[in-house]
């Protein structure tokens, strides 16, 4: 059985998909969130367009904030999201 990572969609990043997750085949605990997030905007026009500036993008791999050059491992939620603001 292939290990699933789930991809939970926030904000802006959700409107431009069109959706606030999906399952995916995970792709290799060698693989880093930035290089996912390649693969992910190459799967179409929404997905480029949210990913069109990675580096605008924070990310959380289970629950925990990781920076964007951090390795899956064993990761089973990855959450992208846009930076969070206050007021």
């Amino acid at each position: 059985m292939t290990a699933q990572l789930d991809i939970l969609y926030f904000a802006w990043v959700r409107e431009r998909i069109g959706k606030d997750g999906e399952s995916i085949a995970h792709p290799g605990a060698e693989v880093s969130v930035a290089e996912l997030i390649a693969l992910l905007a190459a799967r179409g026009e929404g997905y480029a367009q949210a990913f069109a500036q990675p580096e605008r993008l924070r990310a959380a791999l289970d629950q925990h904030f990781v920076p964007l050059d951090a390795l899956l491992g064993s990761g089973r939620e990855l959450a992208l999201f846009p930076p969070v603001t206050g007021g």
